[in-house]
């Protein structure tokens, strides 16, 4: 069972079409941030929760702004 809201579910999504786009594997990624391949996976698929220095790093790496992980929210 997912214990994440609807809009931390859309962030993960992004974390993982944002690594794609770039056309790294998680393995790359770990390598290119200094954590483990673990890291990675856990933080895409939910089971770790990515603080937003660690989002930042992310969006850095993808080269994609921050807003490109956050869903738009009703007006």
């Amino acid at each position: 069972m997912n214990i994440y809201s609807p809009a931390y579910q859309e962030f993960i999504a992004r974390l993982r079409l944002a690594r794609k786009q770039a056309g790294m594997t998680q393995v790359e990624v770990s390598i290119k941030l200094g954590k483990s391949h673990s890291y990675v996976s856990k933080c895409e698929l939910g089971e770790r929760r990515v603080d937003f220095i660690e989002a930042l790093q992310f969006a850095k790496l993808y080269k994609k702004p921050l807003a490109f992980f956050s869903r738009r929210l009703p007006d």
